[in-house]
């Protein structure tokens, strides 16, 4: 019981930003090294080593004569051969390894278990995970070789649970269970030392990618998944769902208090519309709120899983804690699931003409402590911005969802820009509050009393609307600036370029002899301030821009194009959500087909 008092003071002075004189242990902090202003996110491998070029892809590309490629079966449910991903972890290693400050591996690093003559096993999901882990520590090792010791890696890699991680897949019991317990010992590379007591009891962990600035902080989507039969989302106390989301919000909530920033990584994205709901409900409406709530703290979030290049906007005005969610959205084509987003994003708010400029040219006519200028234009424009959550669209959070490696369409990755203005990463970092983590994670939040006071009891009475059972956290100080994902400042989000492979191509030359020796090259399809989305950054106000032009029937640019035959259409056309389509299927489906 001492222990756990100990622990508590902890936590409270931990909370309330009071400086700690003693950390229980010093951390000498890593080697100086440069930053580059970019990071690797990388998803869904499933290597496949029983993948064999020439197979049938109606047999997982593993048995009798068919079309199956030496890169992979694109356009197809095969997984990947060993030769695709040797080779992307070889581009990996000449092109991107010195301009990168660190890597989010968001998950899926074993095959699907599609072929029901050559079932998956255990051994084989572990074996798959440990070749990858040593490919990583192989590129980024400092001495290069495989070492189990983190701190000698150059870039730290940052990997997390997908929902074939496992077996069976999508069932993931509550922690401590044999996957925590394993993949700690693979991930040891990875996986700050202090945190693989957390990781071993849930799955989840921090690690300073910018120590004493930017945290990544990688989730366990198993315990939000709809499809985890296991557990029971995060509604009650007794979930692991409960758990996470409570650890969550210490873990924000600490960074808070440590002026320090937080990028959220996990494999199955919050996606959350009429044709697609990934995540119990009860766990969707506490992730949204908590990243309105720590908007002040969050950079930006990363997913996987759905092997489609999309973003996903979260209306903190969509969180009803006590509503009760009895009916089920229906699991259509990716096709449609992108065309129930598009719906979705044309009820947002309508911009007023030349908002957006004004805003973009940093007028401070729309602040909180600008005169509000009379006329019925500027009032629209000021109801407008009450309506987004002011001038940095604060009542939203995006979620960003990167295509896959494997081959579903073409193999893919993603390099992300983001501000390092003013960054000294050898001077800057204040590393020694690691262990803090550790001692607040032995805390068992399931435990601690948070029933309301009797002031709020009496309260309660009165108020209609019953009390939500968790602790809500605390919004950010009303004389905060907006936080980095609202605002270009430090560690926010700036561009991201979209690489992909074209195997077919490649295996035409293959075929035709061109080539000698097989090789695989990334080209870059596209960049977000390109002359389509025209992205000046990836603040959430630059996305609610985007969903508005994909949302339009048609757009300016089209309309007003000498070239345009939008006319002979029987439906308008509007470039940017065709090319929104395009990018979601790695450019590999035909898109008059998936408008039809």
């Amino acid at each position: 019981m001492q222990s756990i008092f100990l622990l508590l003071g902890l936590f409270a002075d931990a909370i309330s930003g009071s400086p700690l004189q003693q950390p229980l242990r010093e951390i000498q902090p890593e080697a100086s090294r440069k930053l580059h202003g970019r990071f690797l996110h990388i998803t869904d491998f499933h290597p496949d080593r029983l993948y064999k070029p020439g197979t049938s892809i109606d047999r997982s590309c593993h048995r009798k004569k068919g079309g199956s490629g030496y890169f992979g079966a694109e356009g197809t449910e095969c997984d990947s051969p060993l030769s695709l991903i040797d080779e992307t972890f070889r581009w990996i290693e000449e092109n991107l390894k010195d301009d990168i400050d660190f890597v989010i591996w968001t998950g899926d690093s074993a095959r699907h278990d599609n072929d029901e003559k050559l079932p998956r096993t255990a051994d084989e999901i572990l074996e798959l995970n440990t070749y990858l882990s040593q490919k990583w520590v192989s590129i980024f090792s400092q001495d290069h070789a495989v070492s189990s010791a983190a701190s000698q890696l150059s870039v730290p890699v940052i990997p997390t649970f997908g929902n074939n991680d496992i077996m069976p897949h999508n069932i993931f019991n509550e922690g401590p269970n044999k996957w925590t317990k394993r993949f700690a010992e693979i991930w040891n590379s990875f996986i700050p030392e202090d945190q693989r007591h957390t990781f071993v009891l849930g799955g989840w962990f921090t690690s300073e990618v910018v120590p004493g600035q930017l945290a990544v902080i990688s989730l366990n989507t198993m315990y939000f998944f709809d499809s985890n039969s296991a557990v029971d989302g995060c509604k009650a106390k007794s979930e692991p769902g409960y758990e996470h989301m409570e650890w969550l919000r210490v873990q924000l909530k600490i960074l808070r208090s440590r002026n320090m920033k937080a990028i959220l990584m996990g494999h199955v994205p919050p996606a959350r519309s009429s044709e697609k709901q990934n995540w119990d409900e009860t766990c969707w409406q506490k992730y949204t709120l908590w990243m309105h709530l720590y908007r002040d703290v969050v950079v930006g979030t990363f997913y996987g899983h759905m092997n489609i290049d999309h973003f996903i906007i979260q209306d903190s005005n969509k969180v009803d804690i006590d509503a009760k969610v009895d009916e089920k959205v229906s699991i259509n084509s990716k096709a449609d699931y992108l065309e129930s987003l598009r719906s979705q994003w044309s009820s947002l708010p309508t911009p007023p003409s030349g908002i957006f400029e004004e805003l973009d040219s940093g007028s401070e006519r729309y602040s909180d402590v600008a005169p509000a200028k009379k006329g019925k234009k500027e009032k629209k424009k000021r109801k407008f911005l009450d309506k987004i959550g002011g001038p940095w669209a604060e009542r939203y959070s995006v979620s960003l969802v990167s295509p896959s490696l494997v081959p579903n369409f073409f193999p893919s990755l993603r390099v992300i820009d983001y501000n390092i203005t003013d960054l000294d990463f050898a001077n800057g970092a204040d590393v020694s509050s690691h262990e803090l983590y550790d001692a607040i994670s032995e805390v068992d939040y399931t435990e601690l009393d948070t029933s309301p006071t009797l002031e709020t009891q009496k309260k309660k009475k009165k108020d209609k609307k019953k009390k939500p059972n968790f602790k809500v956290p605390e919004p950010p100080s009303p004389t905060a600036p907006p936080g980095p994902a609202y605002s270009n400042q430090a560690f926010t989000l700036l561009s991201y370029t979209q690489y992909y492979a074209n195997i077919t191509r490649i295996h035409e030359e293959i075929a035709a002899g061109e080539i000698d020796e097989p090789r695989l090259d990334f080209e870059i399809e596209y960049s977000t301030n390109d002359e389509v989305y025209q992205m000046k950054d990836l603040t959430v106000r630059s996305f609610f821009q985007l969903a508005g032009r994909i949302a339009e029937e048609e757009s300016e640019a089209d309309v007003n194009s000498p070239s345009a035959d939008w006319r002979q259409k029987k439906k308008p056309v509007n470039s940017v959500w065709q090319a929104f389509l395009r990018r979601a299927f790695v450019g590999f489906e035909n898109i008059d087909d998936l408008d039809d």
